[in-house]
């Protein structure tokens, strides 16, 4: 298929976001179509995002992605493109971390996407952030996300119709992991409007339940010849003295082999509202959110039926990343960072899908609320 519109990535990561738009990949046992975006400009901060980045930029058919502080690029030296995609850092919103927010200088780098915006005025603007922006709080009160849905929406005067805050379970959109993002979309308005959850929703693959369970995962034509296969971060002395008794959580370790930071908690559980840290998940769930630390102690990376972390390309499955896609060019924790702070592919297809929608059939039509609203679309 020929690339008809140009994507823009900012904050790119390894790539996740960038080949859901691309396509043309397969995740365990379903196909991702191909689609006719070609991107045009990725850059990141990070040298281990870029460093995978360009290691797979055959999948992605971009190689040029800059290493530099977004702060730092010049939006007059990137041509035009059609669509711009930010998974801007979520660290500042994250529960699994501070929570600094906006007083986090990294918190203000939507700012940076805004830029972008007001001088390229691309045809649709693509957010993606950690739930955790729905409640951090500007200087005034205001949300985060609330403020980026009016910054965008005051742009030449109200050129772009955005969409409410989505939050989205990546398991809703055929990805193996009950990871939630919070999207935001931004469509000028002589394109059409912004869509709905229900519209991303729609354009995901079509799944069974089972189809999501680690067992699947896991195991599907799994072996030692997969690339990154036998990249394993091995656990810290206390994690192996804790990880062989836990079935469900800490709380199965006995309390006398528990370390006395966790003694204080279990012998207060109420007072520090039920931790729930060392989460093991069975064959028949699906996994919880991988996150960029990897720690067990706060994400369920332990493997459910081994004493160890899930693999590399173990958690890159869950991340719904295909098995070609590889991550050799940097260290073991790293790897794990890239990943666990990468969209995952599958949920970016979906977002990528709806994106065509707009732009090759003009738009979603709003849900009239009244009969005069009604009225006006007929």
């Amino acid at each position: 298929m020929n690339s008809k519109y140009k994507v823009a990535s900012l904050f790119s990561g390894c790539g996740g976001f960038d080949l859901g738009f691309v396509g043309g990949f397969r995740h365990l046992d379903k196909e991702f179509e191909k689609l006719p975006f070609r991107i045009v400009f990725a850059n990141d901060i990070d040298e281990d995002a870029v460093s995978v980045y360009r290691e797979n930029c055959d999948l992605l058919g971009h190689r040029d992605i800059i290493h530099d502080d977004i702060r730092n690029i010049d939006s007059e030296d990137i041509g035009g493109f059609d669509v711009l995609t930010a998974g801007f850092p979520c660290q500042p919103f994250s529960t699994a971390g501070k929570r600094k927010g906006v007083e986090d200088e990294r918190g203000t780098l939507y700012q940076e996407v805004i830029r972008f915006v007001k001088n390229k005025h691309p045809k649709i603007i693509v957010l993606e952030n950690v739930r955790g922006i729905l409640s951090s709080k500007m200087p005034d009160g205001e949300t985060v996300a609330n403020a980026i849905v009016k910054k965008l929406s005051k742009v030449e005067n109200g050129i772009y119709d955005v969409s409410e805050p989505m939050l989205i379970r990546a398991s809703e959109l055929g990805v193996p992991q009950n990871r939630y993002r919070v999207i935001i979309i931004a469509v000028r308005k002589d394109v059409g409007n912004a869509p709905f959850k229900s519209d991303i929703v729609a354009n995901a693959c079509k799944f069974e339940p089972d189809d999501l369970i680690l067992k699947k995962v896991l195991f599907y034509k799994y072996g030692e010849d997969l690339p990154n296969s036998k990249d394993i971060w091995d656990l810290s002395p206390q994690a192996k003295k804790l990880v062989p008794y836990i079935k469900r959580s800490w709380k199965d370790v006995p309390y006398e082999i528990l370390p006395d930071r966790m003694k204080k908690i279990k012998d207060n559980i109420k007072k520090y509202r039920s931790p729930n840290f060392y989460r093991r998940f069975s064959l028949d769930e699906i996994n919880g959110t991988i996150t960029a630390s990897a720690q067990p102690e706060n994400c369920g990376i332990l493997h459910p039926l081994e004493n160890r972390r899930f693999s590399v390309r173990e958690i890159a499955r869950i991340q719904s990343f295909p098995d070609n896609f590889t991550f050799n060019s940097i260290s073991i924790p790293g790897k794990y960072k890239v990943i666990g702070n990468a969209v995952p592919p599958v949920m970016a297809h979906a977002i990528a899908k709806t994106c065509l929608n707009i732009l090759e059939n003009g738009r979603y039509y709003k849900k009239p609320e009244t009969l005069l609203d009604f009225l006006e679309t007929v």
